[in-house]
């Protein structure tokens, strides 16, 4: 097979045959013609002697031919292209745009099954030959989207982008994320904690940006702030709570970090950040491996508790207002004045139950 194929070239219209269609010259040596099918002229009337702009690729025959239609993908370009189907022994197959699909082998895929792109995922290739010759694409490396991204700005820190994963690994996933207006997109990673679940190929996903890196690369997490985050979880802890019998769950903070993962679908760190809220706010408490709801007894005498320390903090702090208004040390408790006024050379009287040695064998003679 020849070389042709994928590229997109200016060819004569040698003749046309019917019922097939037109026979254009490709001009080389060989004088070797390929077929424009009438299906193919994409509503241009072609005519012998014209000079039309066709592209190349192979017929299910393997057969060269063209079309005036416009790929989406040409040789030696990298594109996002949309999964068509998948074939669990030969690859996916991704929409160019002509009405037929380009072969991703299975060979360039993740090795895990669950992985591996699903109809409506869109991977970055690059579109390349086999051995044979035919069309084939390729997945786009991080030294092939390395020249077309840009870098990130400082600006997005903390805010939310969106992107579709290049490569997924144990360690983490790797995101191309939207450019818009700006370009192509900025390249971030999402590693393994920060994300629910391991990450498809071609997946789109929506990640906020915790750090971007002198390189212009960012590092993602798809979890909120933990601020935000500890106000969300506690409230799904409290809604789980109250829909158990007895208010009580067998979840506390002994609890295996894969348990509460598998439950709630959070890290350990998360649960324990929303229930040490929960337990601030009066309305759980915990028993060994278990979480349990506050009686109205004991949310009673827990909110009498906090109100006192609220009150005695805010007379503290008062006094201390006071005292920086005045230059005057704040008044302190009756029983430090006394062991203030005392003599620092004061020896310390001995204790009444204090007993003398015992005398030894040579004492008392």
């Amino acid at each position: 097979m020849t070389t042709y194929a994928g590229s997109t070239m200016k060819l004569r219209v040698a003749r046309e045959v019917s019922p097939f269609g037109y026979f254009l010259s490709l001009g080389d040596d060989e004088d070797t013609e390929v077929l424009l099918h009438y299906s193919e002229t994409n509503g241009v009337k072609v005519k012998e002697g014209m000079e039309v702009e066709a592209f190349l690729f192979h017929d299910t025959d393997d057969r060269l031919s063209a079309t005036l239609k416009k790929p989406l993908i040409r040789l030696g370009e990298l594109k996002r292209l949309a999964v068509a189907d998948i074939h669990p022994r030969l690859g996916c197959f991704l929409e160019i745009g002509l009405g037929r699909q380009l072969l991703l082998p299975i060979s360039e895929l993740p090795e895990l099954i669950d992985l591996r792109p699903l109809p409506g995922d869109e991977v970055f290739v690059t579109l390349t030959h086999d051995k044979s010759g035919r069309l084939l694409a390729k997945l786009a490396r991080e030294e092939d989207l390395a020249k077309h991204v840009f870098p990130a700005p400082a600006t997005w820190k903390n805010e939310w982008k969106e992107g579709w994963v290049s490569r997924t690994l144990q360690m983490g996933s790797f995101v191309v994320l939207d450019g818009g207006v700006v370009g192509f997109g900025a390249y971030g990673m999402i590693p393994a904690a920060e994300r629910p679940e391991p990450l498809r190929l071609g997946q789109r996903v929506s990640a906020r940006v915790t750090f971007v890196r002198e390189d212009g690369r960012v590092n993602l997490s798809m979890g909120k702030l933990k601020q935000v985050g500890r106000i969300e979880d506690a409230d799904r802890l409290l809604a789980f709570l109250k829909e158990r019998p007895g208010g009580a769950m067998p979840y506390s903070d002994e609890t295996p970090a894969e348990l509460i993962k598998n439950k709630f679908g959070i890290s350990k760190s998360a649960f324990k950040r929303a229930v040490g809220k929960l337990m601030r706010d009066g309305i759980v408490r915990q028993e060994g491996n278990w979480t349990k709801l506050l009686t109205e007894e004991e949310a009673a005498a827990f909110k009498a508790m906090a109100d006192a320390a609220k009150a005695e903090s805010a007379k503290a702090e008062s006094a201390k207002a006071e005292s920086a208004k005045t230059g005057a040390a704040p008044k302190q408790p009756a029983a430090t004045e006394r062991a203030a006024k005392e003599p620092a050379s004061r020896e310390p009287v001995k204790k009444a139950s204090q007993k003398k040695p015992f005398p030894g064998p040579n004492r008392g003679r």
